[in-house]
């Protein structure tokens, strides 16, 4: 089944663009398409892949001292051509 999730990152610090660039630049280095705009990113792809993938990228960010908040939307479908 494929989906489509919208991600948004908010590192909680004065520093807080670089963690986000890394961030995308981990998901942009992954086999699944990935559209970037000025308030989130979206990531398409097949749900049983996508999520542990998704999973392991958000917890290699949680391990860094500081406190980050994650939103993500998830959608049944590709939306990445719509």
């Amino acid at each position: 089944m494929k989906v489509s999730i919208d991600i948004s990152l908010y590192p909680i610090k004065n520093e807080y663009r670089q963690p986000i660039l890394d961030f995308i630049q981990e998901l942009k280095n992954s086999e699944f398409t990935v559209i970037e705009n000025s308030l989130s990113t979206q990531i398409f792809g097949d749900y049983d892949n996508l999520m542990p993938f998704l999973n392991s990228k958000i917890k290699d960010v949680f391990f860094d001292d500081n406190l980050y908040v994650f939103v993500l939307k998830i959608v049944k479908g590709d939306r990445s051509e719509k």
